[in-house]
């Protein structure tokens, strides 16, 4: 891969199963090893060094996250004030049905907050998938979400952050370098 300058690093990362998004992971290996070594330890005069991760994804939650150095740009991207959505493909255990789609985007009460949290969006893709859309993020929130609502999830994958898609060509693992385009289409929305 071709190495150019860049003053600030924004980079996606299509995130595959088995990874955790923390520098010191407890159980499954760094999605930070799957960079290569300058964008780890970017020298910087700021508090972050090196890359860090958009938010995160559970260990085996796959897809699309977002990797920075500049600090401005991750707090705009993850702040629940910026209200950016973010797309999830759910599959779920059990079929979906209308009033589990309802009641998600009625707002649903999850055990640890009594205010309901609720989809900005979902539609049903099949009878056990769906595309929920949500502007902030709390621990385990999808998987919370469908269990208030009498499902489980089986999988879950990010397929968008606010204007921008996981590219179909860019493989588990796999990372690139955000185009111009790319952050002012992020950027567009916040």
């Amino acid at each position: 891969m071709e190495w150019q300058y860049h003053a600030k690093a924004y980079v996606m990362l299509h995130k595959p199963a088995g990874t955790e998004c923390s520098q010191k992971p407890s159980t499954y290996p760094s999605i930070y090893t799957l960079l290569p070594a300058p964008l780890r330890q970017r020298p910087c005069k700021s508090a972050i060094q090196g890359v860090q991760a958009v938010g995160r994804l559970d260990q085996d939650t796959t897809g699309l996250l977002l990797l920075s150095d500049d600090g401005q740009f991750i707090h705009r991207m993850s702040s629940p004030k910026k209200h950016v959505p973010k797309v999830y493909r759910v599959t779920a255990k059990h079929p979906v049905d209308e009033l589990q789609r309802a009641k998600l985007l009625e707002g649903v009460v999850l055990d640890d907050d009594p205010k309901p949290v609720r989809a900005a969006a979902c539609t049903v893709v099949d009878s056990h998938s769906l595309d929920l859309t949500l502007t902030e993020g709390k621990y385990h929130q999808v998987k919370r979400m469908l269990a208030a609502v009498g499902n489980r999830v089986e999988q879950l994958h990010r397929s968008r952050i606010g204007a921008l898609d996981l590219p179909s060509e860019l493989a588990p693992g796999q990372w690139k370098w955000l185009s111009d385009e790319d952050l002012l289409r992020l950027t567009s929305l916040s």
